[in-house]
């Protein structure tokens, strides 16, 4: 069984002190969790938020939410068939 989470972010809300230069560009560190709750009123499964220094974490700054995003699952041997369209079942192949 294999996942992948989708996110979207807000683009407005990133804190341009939290972007790092590297060798290779510019980074910004971010964090995803799954929300508390679970699923939201969208179907959104898990929030995205730039993450926090251990110092801002101690000092229980309040994180910086960008987004949301939401997981597929696939691959599940649970998972539903589609069902047939316009036949029968019992097909040969």
């Amino acid at each position: 069984m294999s996942s992948i989470i989708n996110v979207s972010i807000n683009l407005d809300k990133i804190d341009k002190t939290k972007i790092i230069e590297g060798k290779k560009g510019k980074y910004l560190n971010l964090t995803v969790g799954a929300n508390r709750d679970g699923e939201d009123q969208y179907g959104n499964t898990h929030y995205v938020a730039i993450s926090q220094s251990k110092e801002e974490r101690e000092a229980k700054t309040p994180k910086v939410y960008l987004g949301n995003g939401k997981e597929f699952i696939f691959g599940d041997s649970n998972t539903k068939k589609p069902a047939s369209v316009g036949g029968s079942d019992d097909l040969p192949f």
